[in-house]
């Protein structure tokens, strides 16, 4: 049982308070949390002198709960990151100023996320129905009838129902459900080339719009790569144990049916070969960029990008494809696009080292950026989705998307 949220910013400003129980909890516990070490502050559980904290980070926004009774963790954790999908949903991002500016709604949607302590209403598209989200519309009504309260008169028509993630009774003329598998590529690539991490992190997410109450079931080609699956919580899970088959009564609308992983791939779809040589003052750079394994897919956005060390002076980069630009705070960043036919993308140029320089000792990492449409790099495979129940004509659609996350090219 949780007993209080705080929602803390960078500078450890306390930019919300929610009590959740009759017993409060003391707001001094946050200045406690701040003036932890760093090392000890990135825990998820935290056990201070009076209460165990929850924590996440999101977006430069500490979520920190609290509680003095026994309680599992991982509830903890879970329902926080609940707390910044449903804020990230409904603000259309998380920061700082969109917390404040959307103060009394973030106050609603707890209210009902949460009971006494306890996660009662989680899901985003039964919270739509009860809180209309944040737009100029609901903001200027508000001025002028003097009624800031966001919060709908009537209960949602699947909050009594056994499937609460759904509507009673939704009707569509056209029977639609999409399927997309969206992944982000994660990697290390040390200083000889050689491949340290490679893994993928992968979202099957769907977009619904079937009458009543379909009963739905996917099966993927090759279910045996996936690691560290997370369910939405309208999947079955005993015929995922025994048969590795998704079965479900899906929400309305857009939401996230699973998360996984697919760890120890052996090849990136792309390589990146940097030089960097220094000798008085000056150092050469040379990095090319190509495909190292053709994924049968075009490979489209690709950017380099890389921190100068704070000794650099200037720099003078040019390309013979694509675009440089370097900002004010020494970032530079290759923008190369698709990789042309006829010639290797190169990034060349020389950087001035400070005076009283010779060599360069901090060696930048460069962050790669990509994205491959119609394919995942995992090599999962959806096999087909079937409707069990009426109506029995669908229309079905499957895409899949690769992109990068940290890849990372180290010298």
């Amino acid at each position: 049982m949780l007993q209080c949220i705080f929602l803390l910013s960078d500078s450890g400003e306390v930019m919300l308070e929610k009590q959740l129980t009759g017993h409060r909890v003391d707001r001094s516990i946050c200045a406690w949390f701040w003036d932890q070490p760093d090392s000890f502050k990135s825990l998820p559980v935290i056990a201070s002198p009076t209460h165990y904290l929850f924590q996440i980070v999101r977006d430069g926004i500490t979520f920190l709960a609290c509680t003095q009774v026994e309680m599992p963790p991982l509830m903890g954790i879970e329902f926080l990151c609940r707390v910044a999908d449903v804020l990230s949903d409904y603000l259309g991002g998380l920061n700082e100023d969109l917390v404040k500016d959307n103060f009394i709604i973030v106050y609603e949607l707890l209210d009902e996320m949460i009971d006494n302590g306890f996660p009662l209403t989680t899901e985003p598209n039964i919270l739509r129905e009860m809180i209309a989200p944040p737009n100029l519309v609901t903001k200027m009504l508000s001025v002028v009838t003097g009624n800031a309260s966001n919060v709908s008169d009537t209960l949602p028509s699947g909050a009594g129902s056994c499937v609460p993630w759904r509507p009673t009774d939704p009707k569509y003329s056209s029977n639609e459900v999409y399927v997309d598998l969206v992944e982000e590529m994660d990697a290390i690539v040390n200083r000889d080339g050689e491949l340290v991490k490679c893994e993928v992190y992968g979202e099957v997410q769907m977009s619904s719009q079937l009458t009543g109450f379909p009963d739905l079931t996917l099966s993927f080609a090759n279910p045996s790569v996936l690691e560290d699956m997370r369910f939405h919580p309208c999947v079955r899970f005993r015929p995922w144990e025994s048969h590795q088959l998704l079965s479900f009564v899906p929400p309305d609308g857009q939401f996230k049916l699973m998360s996984y992983m697919v760890k120890k791939l052996k090849n990136t779809p792309l390589y990146v070969k940097p030089q960097i040589t220094s000798d008085s003052g000056t150092c050469r750079v040379s990095v090319l960029v190509g495909i190292r394994s053709d994924p049968g897919k075009t490979i489209e956005s690709i950017t380099l990008s890389f921190q100068l060390p704070h000794c650099v002076s200037s720099a003078d980069l040019s390309s013979n494809h694509g675009t440089v630009t370097i900002l004010s705070n020494k970032t530079c960043t290759w923008t190369i696009g698709r990789i042309p036919s006829d010639k290797t993308p190169c990034l060349s140029g020389t950087l001035a080292l400070e005076t009283g320089l010779e060599r360069l000792h901090v060696y930048p990492t460069f962050k790669v950026g990509f994205k491959i449409m119609g394919i995942a790099l995992s090599g999962l495979r959806i096999q087909k989705l079937d409707l069990q129940t009426i109506p029995p004509r669908l229309y079905k659609g499957f895409r899949a998307q690769t992109r990068a996350g940290d890849f990372d090219v180290r010298l």
